[in-house]
């Protein structure tokens, strides 16, 4: 007789439960800038924030106590479900005090604006700056931060039980790059070691900032953006609200702090400096920044706009940290700078930087093993016996890590291609089209036409949903949406 083999089954109730324990978290987070408004007098915010807390807390309550417990077991699948509709959820309640609030938002706006902040994009819907409330300000950046180090990381670091229950696979599903370093022997104490060094960093750039030209709330609201790489600001001016050279280095630093790895961040927090020099990528990036800030600050020099430190050594070092970082600030001056050097940057914003940083883009560690690849196919037409691996910090990298890297490149041109189509459907010109889509999925938040006018506002209420989608699938780094969505996936 033929035996019946059981298909193995998805662990949604648990998957569930998990969410919401999240959202309570999430519920409790939005009562934050509640403080804020108590501060400031905004009494008009109480109401919005503590119905958004409220709803958010109870939803979550209902998912994680009121649901039958089963059985704890979580792997591969629940660990790529978990990973991905924890920050659907997130925007989804995130969204309500854009909505309640007094932005007034349409649900269009408002989703694609706390997906924006979630992922650290930084686009933005908001049209009316001037009359934001502090509460508001602050509410964005919050989520900016939080999405920064990222959802899961602080899922890891507070609920200890997903350790050993698909934890290193939902690690691995959120935290960019290719490969992860586990600073811990448990994944929950790599997470909270990591999670410290970000708040640690985020306290100190606070208190730089307002040791300068900055108020307590632009300080903090300024830092909590800038270490996410997500790049909202208080002002529509952005830096040049303060004319302050202080306030571009201490951006520029810690911009650079965002934009590397985290656990290198973290050795050299308890002394291992040489153990960071090693690394590979580090060593590049840094070549890679003065590289293409120098020829930045040369073309400004033979255009004659070179006129002191601060415009010809200064703002070409902040720009390209801002662009390759993917925070998107911009100095005075910026757009008058040329088309050359403004393809550099766009350039620098796809690529973007380190793997394991809390910026956006392919990341520099995938260009590394391109090239090298590249370069050892050139060497095996002319050497057709030879066997050349890709090497990485001293160490061979195998054939499978090499072909994920070129599938992932693939990947994300054939998803630009698809969305920039999807957003001519909705009427969207061509080159806005292409150039938000490059955008989104690299987390920067720039675009066409949308650029210029600071907001994505005139962008389809359609095609706002595309684009949150996009920014989404380039958080999570492609393969964690798109296994999603392979019915494969779903059936074994």
């Amino acid at each position: 007789m033929r035996s019946i083999r059981k298909k193995p089954y998805i662990n949604i109730l648990m998957t569930l439960k998990v969410i919401g324990l999240l959202l309570m978290f999430e519920g409790l987070i939005m009562l934050l800038p509640i403080i804020v408004a108590w501060i400031y007098g905004e009494t008009e915010e109480y109401i919005p924030f503590l119905t958004s807390g409220g709803i958010t807390f109870a939803a979550g309550f209902i998912m994680n106590v009121l649901l039958p417990n089963g059985s704890s077991d979580m792997g591969k699948r629940e660990g790529f479900m978990l990973t991905a509709f924890v920050w659907i959820f997130f925007s989804f309640f995130g969204l309500m005090p854009f909505m309640l609030g007094s932005c007034k938002m349409t649900i269009h706006n408002a989703f694609f604006e706390a997906m924006s902040g979630f992922t650290t994009t930084g686009a933005t819907t908001i049209y009316d700056f001037p009359n934001l409330t502090h509460t508001v300000f602050f509410y964005r950046c919050l989520i900016q931060w939080l999405g920064g180090m990222g959802i899961i990381l602080f899922t890891l670091a507070v609920i200890p039980m997903l350790n050993s229950s698909g934890g290193m696979q939902m690690f691995n599903a959120e935290v960019t790059g290719i490969t992860h370093d586990k600073i811990r022997p448990r994944i929950s104490q790599t997470a909270k070691r990591l999670w410290g060094c970000y708040t640690i960093l985020t306290i100190t750039m606070a208190v730089l900032l307002y040791a300068g030209p900055m108020s307590l709330f632009d300080s903090i609201c300024h830092a909590m953006s800038t270490l996410s790489t997500g790049g909202l600001s208080t002002t529509t001016s952005f830096i040049d609200t303060w004319h302050s050279v202080y306030v571009k280095i201490i951006l520029a630093v810690f911009m650079f702090i965002g934009s590397i790895n985290f656990v290198l961040i973290y050795r050299m927090s308890i002394g291992d400096v040489k153990g960071i020099w090693k690394n590979e990528t580090f060593r590049f990036y840094i070549k890679y920044i003065l590289t293409f800030s120098a020829i930045v600050a040369v073309i400004l020099f033979l255009q004659g706009k070179s006129t002191n430190l601060e415009n010809g050594i200064i703002d070409p070092i902040f720009q390209v940290l801002s662009s390759s970082s993917t925070t998107g600030y911009i100095v005075e001056g910026y757009n008058s700078w040329g088309t050359p050097i403004l393809m550099i940057f766009f350039v620098l914003m796809v690529i973007g930087s380190c793997a394991g940083s809390t910026t956006g883009g392919i990341k520099i560690d995938r260009i590394i093993y391109m090239f090298k690849n590249i370069r050892n196919e050139i060497y095996r037409i002319l050497h057709p016996n030879s066997i050349v691996p890709v090497t990485y910090n001293g160490k061979t990298v195998t054939p499978e890590l090499v072909n994920k890297t070129m599938a992932f490149l693939m990947l994300y041109i054939v998803i630009i291609i698809f969305g920039s189509f999807v957003m001519t459907l909705f009427g969207t010109s061509l080159s806005d089209a292409f150039i938000t889509a490059f955008s989104c999925i690299s987390n920067a938040g720039l675009g066409g036409e949308v650029v210029n006018m600071q907001t994505y506002a005139i962008i389809p209420d359609g095609a706002k949903w595309v684009l949150a989608f996009i920014m989404l699938i380039g958080r999570l780094e492609l393969f964690t949406i798109v296994v999603l969505l392979n019915v494969g996936f779903w059936r074994r």
